[in-house]
């Protein structure tokens, strides 16, 4: 059979590293086929040469038999290939007809685009309204936007970046299923993720990257999940673990705290009540958009409340600003690293000093010891594994869970009492992102309280005491993370299970 897309010999150089070296591979008609690799690996780069965003250096492409060399995504589009970005390319303020007549070249009338969407959204099994306004849906809902601008294309070759991380288990299953059904009709799919046990459910075959180069092709249904990961950093992995433990005193206290939506899109909090003990980790799941940021906004002091709606080892906080509540230890970690956890055009040394300020004394009298700073920074790199060449590096530079590891590790080294992170794995390889949910449990271990705010449920599953879930603002009722069941977290996150003012 025609290998419908033929890759020999794939490079593409920067300035300082080869990001893909001699990559080749085939994927068939109607076949999904997984590409896996740690951060850094060249995944993205790889896809982009695809999809006609990068023009590689060297090596070939066949598309259908026929030499394929896109110059830009028009041109692989016009020829059958199409992409799902991991970032949402969506307005808010245009509805779901008028964001997909955005992203075709010629659009039909506005009725006959809104009958197609109609008609393909539910023949796949995703259906939308093409009436509905982009803020109102959800983070599924908009997935689906991007599925059937796709889909609207009559696409031969279909690339997925880590479509499941913002979905709920049974959203999962859907997108699967839709999935399997465009294999059956003869689309490939070229499929990237971090979560193994998904690729394994899912995916005919994986081409496994490192370092920008092939080292291995298997069948995910034929090896374990660690065997995958395995192949993709080139070392075996640990399992994040814990001792058994009786949590502490109550650090922190969160009562009747209700806050409005800041945008028209925004997600209004609605009676929240919880408290964390020392030694404990409380996880807290839910859907994109149901009031992560916000509850995060509230617990960092970005968002001023009440005084004492927040009660911090007994003190009243609500009103202070982020500053005042690093300085009594409670620090937080917010989801988008770029713009907010860090500052893109600012050294490693610069960010480190941006939020170690006060905790690590890295000013006298006004001035900034820069030594000090750069000793932070670098304590940072060396203890959390960050591959850069050095403090001086800014930020954009690294790859996204290399920023990640730094990130989370500058919060952890100043030994904060309560410690809250949004997405701390989100977009992590494998590797990193067993080393960052240890870095949280050692943490819990020596005392602290950590609030966990994720969207991937065997994450929180894997590392919590307790869990609840957050949907459209409010909190349900906690329960023991042990031995709690996907089916039980997924209807959580859908609201049901005691979806009501909750003391967790």
């Amino acid at each position: 059979m025609t290998a419908l897309l033929d890759i020999e010999g794939l490079t593409k150089a920067y300035p300082g590293v080869v990001a893909n070296q001699d990559v080749s591979f085939r994927v068939q008609p109607g076949e999904v086929h997984a590409l896996l690799g740690e951060n850094g690996a060249g995944k993205s780069t790889l896809v982009k040469m695809i999809y006609g965003l990068v023009k590689p250096d060297r090596g070939t492409m066949r598309l259908n038999g026929a030499p394929y060399a896109p110059a830009e995504p028009r041109a692989a589009r016009a020829l059958g290939v199409a992409m799902v970005f991991q970032h949402f390319s969506l307005f808010e303020a245009l509805n779901v007809a008028e964001n997909i007549a955005l992203g075709m070249e010629n659009p039909p009338r506005a009725r006959d685009l809104a009958a197609r969407i109609a008609a393909v959204s539910e023949t796949y099994g995703l259906p939308l309204d093409p009436f509905r306004m982009m803020g109102e849906l959800s983070a599924g809902e908009r997935q689906r936007v991007e599925i059937i601008r796709c889909l609207l294309q009559d696409p031969k070759l279909l690339i997925m970046d880590e479509p499941t991380s913002v979905l709920t288990p049974q959203e999962v299953e859907i997108l699967f299923h839709t999935l399997r059904k465009l294999a059956a009709e003869g689309t490939a799919i070229l499929y990237i993720s971090h979560k193994l046990e998904e690729i394994r459910a899912l995916c005919d075959t994986a081409t496994i990257l490192r370092l920008g180069q092939k080292v291995a092709t298997c069948t995910p249904r034929e090896v374990s999940a660690a065997h995958m990961a395995e192949l993709m950093v080139g070392k075996s992995l640990s399992v994040p673990a814990r001792e058994d433990h009786t949590p502490g005193a109550v650090l922190l206290a969160v009562s009747g705290l209700s806050v409005a939506a800041a945008t028209p899109f925004g997600t209004t909090l609605r009676d929240l009540s919880f408290e964390v003990r020392a030694g404990e980790v409380l996880g807290i799941g839910g859907v994109a958009g149901n009031g992560q940021d916000e509850v995060l906004a509230v617990l960092s002091g970005e968002t001023p409340t009440d005084p004492g709606a927040i009660m911090l080892q007994g003190a009243p906080v609500g009103a202070l600003g982020p500053n005042a509540r690093r300085g009594l230890g409670l620090l937080c970690a917010p989801e988008e690293r770029l713009g907010h956890a860090a500052a893109p055009d600012m050294s490693l040394t610069e960010n480190a000093l941006l939020t170690g300020r006060l905790r690590q004394g890295l000013e006298t009298g006004g001035f900034v010891d820069w030594a000090k700073t750069r000793g932070f920074a670098q304590d940072i790199i060396a203890r959390f594994d960050v591959r850069t060449p050095g403090p001086w590096v800014a930020a954009r530079a690294l790859s996204g869970g290399n920023l990640q590891k730094f990130v989370i590790g500058r919060e952890i080294l100043q030994d904060p009492k309560v410690l809250v992170v949004n997405q701390p794995t989100w977009g992590v390889d494998a590797s990193a992102a067993a080393a960052i949910r240890q870095a949280l449990l050692d943490l819990a271990q020596g005392g602290a309280a950590v609030i966990v705010i994720s969207q991937d449920l065997d994450e929180l599953l894997e590392i919590s005491d307790r869990f609840c879930a957050l949907n459209d603002g409010r909190l349900s009722a906690p329960r023991p993370a042990r031995g709690l069941g996907m089916e039980d977290v997924g209807l959580m996150l859908g609201g049901a299970h005691g979806m009501h003012e909750a003391r967790v």
